[in-house]
């Protein structure tokens, strides 16, 4: 983009700051400026243009430094973009391309994109057939993701969303994927954990972070989901699939109130502008699963949203709900309790997720979410002070080894085969009353041999490919169950 001068050369069009209120500024002149043009002031900085009458132009500025009266300031029928490429990956940048971290052998690329596309329309989508794999059993079995799905990530603060974003990126990246992670508003900390994170297993080449602090200008972090949007549909262009975290629009949908209130346009329901529905569906409508040049592509998005003491029914989580496929609730109470992540499954919903899974993934998945309704129920009624039968008490005691089964620590991701195996073993052992539990071993290490010893991964997918059904499963177990674990642990 080229300076004040030039535009003003080239344009012969000038305006003045009238008023100016934190990232909002009103200028009177350029009469032929249009919505979302670009504009620079004469100290250097630039806006972009939201709305305008024939008397006053309303600017969103990307800067915290004041803007005198009278500022001149062009306009250079130019775009907001935001550049796209490869030279991305491993960087944090703001929304508009510029590197938060050092730019040392830092290339910008030389493609940029407007970070305001359409969707695509119907004739370019395609059904979700394909099941994303989290590594994370009480997802991947009992509230599965297809790629290109839209997938709500909702909970009270520090109940382990990001921390579980963490983990599907690292299960996605490992699986060839690209994976983008837009952090909106949040603390420099936070920002260098989830570098530290992605470095820290070897993964951060394939991970874009696009961010804003919450002490940089609320202009830049409104356009953070849009910027990171973008470079997904590049990549998704490109030929890969690509998840996307969007963490969180909580955040977002505040600082668009804020630029709304200055704006002095009317405030509506919690004094949220009456836009602010149309700004998150434009925005999250742009994932999806594509019929592209280069195949079938998908753009997964997992937006967060913050609830306030696990109230669901807040204004901007129920918007959101509405938008996505689906939403996974992180319970407050099971975190408390020590369950990770804090996926309540009874609160939870995957709209579209079950129509990628297997008959034998399904059969497990019904498996598991009528056993722990029962079990659940079961809690409930001893909390009575009511004496149980002896079937009541070995009922609570499966329930545990299930959901200890899909408990999982904040930095490992299971193979979705492996997962399976496993959790056919434990459950064949309850039918059969035996007391061999494979997830009282240690997990891990049997992670670590399925990873890289081909040969036992080789026999344990080939396993799960010969069983049609749970049934089927079951029966391998009692023919070779011993086997496959002895060698999980050798």
């Amino acid at each position: 983009m080229k300076d004040f001068k030039y535009y003003l050369n080239s344009i012969s069009e000038i305006g003045f700051v009238e008023e100016a209120s934190n990232a909002i500024v009103h200028i009177s002149g350029l009469p032929k400026v249009v919505t979302s043009e670009i504009v620079i002031f004469e100290t250097g900085k630039i806006g972009i243009v939201l709305s305008f009458t024939s008397e006053i132009v309303e600017v969103l500025v990307f800067s915290k430094e004041p803007m005198g009266q009278g500022t001149k300031v062009v306009r250079t029928n130019e775009f907001l973009k935001v550049p796209v490429g490869k030279e991305l990956f491993g960087r944090i940048i703001d929304p508009l391309g510029n590197p938060l971290t050092s730019m040392d052998a830092y290339k910008k690329p030389e493609e940029s994109r407007g970070i305001n596309s359409l969707a695509g329309g119907i004739l370019s989508r395609k059904t979700i057939t394909r099941q994303l794999e989290t590594g994370i059993p009480i997802v991947d079995l009992v509230m599965p993701l297809g790629f290109g799905q839209r997938e709500l990530i909702i909970g009270d603060r520090k109940t382990g969303k990001t921390n579980f974003l963490m983990q599907t990126i690292l299960a996605q990246v490992k699986q060839g994927h690209i994976c983008i992670y837009a952090a909106i508003g949040k603390k420099r900390l936070d920002i260098k954990d989830a570098e530290d994170f992605f470095k820290k297993h070897g993964i951060f080449d394939r991970v874009i972070i696009v961010a804003s602090g919450f002490d940089d200008p609320i202009g830049l972090s409104y356009l953070v989901p849009f910027s990171a949007m973008t470079i997904s549909e590049y990549f998704r262009d490109e030929g890969y699939d690509v998840l996307l975290a969007l963490d969180d629009l909580t955040t977002h949908a505040k600082f668009y109130r804020e630029i709304s209130l200055l704006g002095k346009k009317f405030p509506g329901r919690n004094s949220y502008p009456g836009d602010i529905f149309y700004t998150h569906a434009k925005l999250l409508e742009r994932a999806g699963n594509f019929v592209t040049e280069k195949g079938e592509k998908a753009i997964t998005c997992l937006p967060v949203v913050e609830t306030v003491q696990g109230d669901l029914s807040g204004y901007i989580q129920t918007n959101i709900m509405s938008m996505t496929d689906g939403h996974l609730y992180f319970d407050s109470d099971l975190f408390a309790k020590g369950r990770r992540p804090a996926i309540n499954p009874f609160l939870s919903v995957t709209r579209v997720g079950r129509q990628t899974q297997s008959t034998l993934k399904r059969d497990i998945n019904r498996e598991i979410l009528s056993f722990l309704t029962i079990s659940e129920k079961m809690q409930n009624f001893s909390h009575f002070g009511a004496e149980l039968t002896e079937a009541s008490k070995v009922t609570l005691a499966v329930g545990e080894k299930v959901i200890k089964f899909l408990d999982q620590g904040p930095s490992t991701t299971m193979p979705i085969n492996l997962q399976i195996l496993l959790f056919s073993m434990l459950w064949d052992n309850i039918l059969q009353n035996r007391n061999i539990e494979p997830i009282g071993a240690d997990v891990n290490k049997m992670i670590e041999i399925y990873k890289t010893k081909p040969n036992v991964s080789r026999t344990i997918d080939q396993t799960i490919t010969d069983a049609k059904t749970f049934n089927d499963m079951l029966k391998i177990m009692r023919e070779k169950g011993e086997q496959l674990l002895s060698s999980l642990k050798s």
